[in-house]
């Protein structure tokens, strides 16, 4: 098969509609495997397809079988099909099975009929189901046959397209045909007897679906940009435009014309473009583009299929933006030929105004006009110019980029000269670029004072005394012609090791500069020193400091880790020991390792071993060494000149270990310092404090046993001393808090107090007055007086107005500045013998002792 895509065939792959045939890459169609040619000829599809475009193209392949030789000398009989009564059997029924017998009337191999792709048009009209063809096989007159077809189509997606009569054969399409979502189908028909047992070979059935003119152009874009330059000859090409259209290409129906429908604006004329009718290609047709007329150009392009026949074919369009674009075709020119400026020295916003006519690319230059004082050229140079928005059109302001010096030059003539960076167009009569005169006077300012040497760099060693000089950082005043004076400080001094002379400029060193410090970056130590003027307004200028600070071995060694640990038998582990130096290269390594000879037994327990100038091992020297903590001093020294040393201690842990090399418990405690006798001191100093908390407890459980144990040897009917009665009786309520509270706190006048019934006080006041005069009782007490007294006390409290609503404990004990009863011996010294003191029983509990001693009688 040959085929050719113009692109010499990279990547392109055959595909065949038949399982038993193939197609190679160089086109060579060959058979899968062993196949029974069932016809002379065999009606093929074979595809070509481009996996990067996704291009297909098919072309159908007769194969013609060539005639063998037949057994015994027999020939088939029976009359051969032409194509054309092929086709007349197509229209109306195939048979694609026939039967071949021999002489003999032997059955002989059958060979199967190949039929024509059936054509079917898209989009028909129905009605559904529309019959295609009938299949039929010449053994129907002898046994049943079911028909069935398969593939895509009829029971592969997309489903039912097809469908047949399984008794007559007729062979339908269920519905309207699309080309566009596919172009054809390959199907098999199948024929059984009633048992589901194959009576025929299957038969491939190829239906190509015919496009019909469904589908309009499209564009790829509805909005086309493009370019050309103004003053293009005709000819000259601009863009190109796509449509594409779904219907078969091979035909009209997908063969896509252009052309151009309008033109906006149509200046100078209305046909300035024109359109490859098959490739879209836009080129100009027409001269006189020119950007300062028209910049841009909209035109409507047209697509038509059926090769662009309006009558017939389906149309849509696109815009295409044409932008003229510029050229040099016009110079520069200057609006005025002098100009007079006045700046400041040293102003950069002064600016100098240049009005440029028809300038589109522009550049400034000066010329000299052979004065001296022209030789300001370095200041307008084309480099030294900034442009800033400009106020009309046309306009450009143009400022000083780089400052003018008074000192240098106090006035410019220049002559200024503009041109356009790209040459003008060719054809162009005018001159390529204008000039002007420009005259510049300067007027003096104050200036800041600078460092002539900004970053200035010293080297020197660290650790120089305090005030040392290191250097003078004096400033230049560029005032040459105003008399100030320039002062210097300190601006940033992180480590404050610096001082600096106000009036010249001397820096000394206010604190040992040490290159250790963490201000000291890469061995340099940065400050900023300032320098201000005198002038109005004053002025000022940085500069700064860098110190390169040389190393010193100024820095002992140290020895890590600080700490260790290790068992207490040699040989099972070591101690890695580094040695660190904070100074440089060549006052660090290599180090020296050494145990010190005082005391004795370092040297006798401890060895080190030296790895290499940065590492070394501590290791035991003997045998056994007990647990504990034991501090090993070690002597390391630097190689610097002269060499430093430090003597570093180092605590190690020393414990029993496993088998594994791991401190056990009891070794790790052991190692913390505390041997066995201290750890069984400290268990029975706690077991000792325990024991003493414990008996001051029970010594506290007891004493307060026995104090309950004394109140409860005097019955409370025998006690004498004065109880309280508690009744749990709360107040008379809501109606019983009309009350004055504040008496309760601080009364203001003591007349209740005074008042009162003599006699009868409370335990919460403190008598004030004149002491209350009791009567005099009589000498034998009659057995009504003490409730009388109880009564008496009992109405003062109901009518004191300052008592509280509620029930209180009255407390009648107090007996004031003196007793009225006189001395008590007059009991003893009654001539009568016959008082009873019976009544005492009668008074209750608290006169029971009482009636106890005089109630006795003459036993007593």
């Amino acid at each position: 098969v040959k085929f050719n895509n113009c692109a010499g065939n990279k990547g392109v792959r055959y595909e065949t509609n038949s399982l038993d045939f193939k197609v190679r890459a160089d086109g060579t169609m060959y058979a899968a495997h062993q196949v029974q040619m069932p016809s002379k000829q065999l009606i093929l599809m074979v595809t070509a397809w481009d996996p990067q475009t996704l291009g297909r193209w098919e072309a159908i392949v007769r194969l013609l079988v060539a005639e063998k030789s037949q057994h015994n000398g027999h020939k088939p009989k029976g009359r051969k099909t032409m194509p054309g009564e092929l086709a007349q059997q197509q229209s109306d029924t195939l048979l694609p099975w026939r039967q071949h017998h021999s002489a003999n009337g032997l059955r002989r191999q059958k060979r199967d009929w190949v039929i024509p792709p059936i054509n079917v048009p898209e989009n028909s009209r129905g009605p559904f189901p529309q019959q295609l063809v009938r299949i039929r096989s010449d053994k129907d007159k002898e046994i049943h046959i079911r028909y069935s077809i398969t593939g895509v189509g009829a029971d592969q997606p997309p489903m039912e397209v097809f469908s047949i009569d399984p008794v007559s054969g007729r062979m339908y399409v269920t519905r309207p045909m699309d080309r566009e979502e596919r172009a054809s189908y390959h199907l098999r028909a199948h024929a059984v007897d009633m048992n589901g047992n194959k009576v025929e070979n299957p038969i491939d059935l190829y239906i190509y679906v015919i496009d019909m003119n469904d589908n309009r152009p499209e564009f790829i874009n509805q909005v086309y940009n493009g370019s050309v330059d103004e003053g293009s000859k005709p000819g000259t090409y601009v863009m190109t435009v796509t449509a594409n259209d779904a219907d078969d290409s091979t035909t009209a129906n997908g063969m896509v014309r252009y052309r151009i429908v309008t033109q906006t604006p149509q200046s100078p004329s209305q046909n300035m473009f024109t359109i490859n009718s098959e490739t879209g290609d836009i080129v100009t047709v027409a001269a006189g583009l020119d950007r300062e007329k028209v910049q841009q150009y909209l035109v409507i392009v047209q697509a038509t299929d059926m090769e662009g026949n309006l009558n017939y074919g389906l149309s849509n369009t696109a815009t295409a933006i044409i932008t003229v674009t510029d050229v040099n075709d016009n110079p520069p020119e200057f609006t005025t030929s002098t100009v007079s400026i006045n700046t400041s020295a040293h102003c950069t916003s002064r600016r100098i105004q240049s009005l440029l006519r028809n300038g589109v690319a522009w550049q400034q230059k000066v010329v000299r006009d052979g004065t001296p004082r022209t030789t300001c050229t370095r200041v307008l140079a084309h480099s030294h110019f900034g442009s800033s928005r400009p106020r009309g059109p046309r306009e450009k302001m143009q400022h000083f980029a780089a400052a003018v010096d008074y000192e240098m030059n106090r006035a410019f003539m220049l002559t200024v000269m503009v041109s356009n960076q790209a040459p003008l167009a060719s054809g162009i009569q005018m001159s390529f670029q204008s000039t002007a005169g420009v005259t510049i006077s300067v007027t003096d300012v104050n200036e800041a004072p600078y460092f002539p040497t900004n970053h200035k760099l010293i080297r020197l060693e660290e650790g120089v005394p305090t005030g040392t000089v290191l250097t003078t950082f004096s400033a230049v005043d560029p005032d040459r012609f105003m008399q100030q004076a320039v002062r210097y400080s300190k601006l940033s001094d992180p480590a404050n090791w610096l001082n600096i002379n106000a009036t010249n400029g001397q820096i000394t060193t206010a604190a040992v500069l040490d290159r250790e410090s963490d201000y000291i970056k890469n061995n340099v130590y940065e400050a900023t020193f300032l320098a201000a003027d005198n002038g109005i307004p004053p002025a000022s200028g940085t500069g700064t400091l860098q110190i390169y600070l040389i190393d010193i071995n100024d820095n002992a060694p140290e020895l890590l880790p600080k700490e260790a640990q290790i068992c207490e038998k040699p040989n099972l582990n070591v101690i890695n020991i580094t040695a660190a130096d904070a100074d440089i290269d060549p006052n660090v390594g290599p180090f020296v390792f050494e145990l010190p000879s005082v005391p004795s037994a370092v040297r006798k327990n401890w060895t080190i071993t030296r790895l290499n100038g940065d590492y070394a091992q501590l290791s035991l020297r003997i045998m056994y060494l007990e647990a504990g903590v034991y501090d090993v001093p070690i002597i390391v020294t630097d190689s610097g000149n002269p060499p430093l040393y430090n003597t570093c201690v180092i605590k190690v842990k020393v414990c029993p270990c496993d088998e594994n090399g791991d401190c056990t418990t009891i070794g790790a405690v052991a190692a913390a310092g505390l041997g066995t006798g201290a750890i069984i001191a400290i268990l029975i100093c706690i077991i000792i404090l325990l024991t003493m908390v414990l008996l001051f407890v029970v010594w506290m459980k007891r004493r307060e046993k026995e104090r309950h144990t004394k109140q409860l040897l005097i019955d409370p009917e025998d006690d004498v001393r004065d109880n309280i009665l508690k009744y749990d009786e709360e107040g008379g309520g809501e109606e019983d808090q009309d009350y004055d509270l504040s008496q309760l706190q601080q009364p203001e006048t003591m007349d209740h107090v005074l008042n009162k019934t003599p006699g009868v006080r409370r335990v919460d006041e403190r008598p004030i007055g004149a002491e209350p005069q009791y009567p005099i009782r009589p000498v034998i007490p009659h057995p009504g007086d003490i409730g009388d007294f109880i009564n008496e006390g009992l109405r003062a409290a109901d009518n004191d107005p300052t008592a509280p609503p509620y029930d209180s404990l009255l407390v009648f004990d107090y007996e004031g500045s003196g007793s009225t009863a006189g001395s008590v011996s007059s009991l003893n010294s009654s001539s009568s013998g016959d008082q009873n003191y019976d009544y005492l029983n009668d008074w209750g509990p608290r006169f029971k002792k009482l009636a106890d001693m005089y109630g006795g009688g003459e036993e007593d």
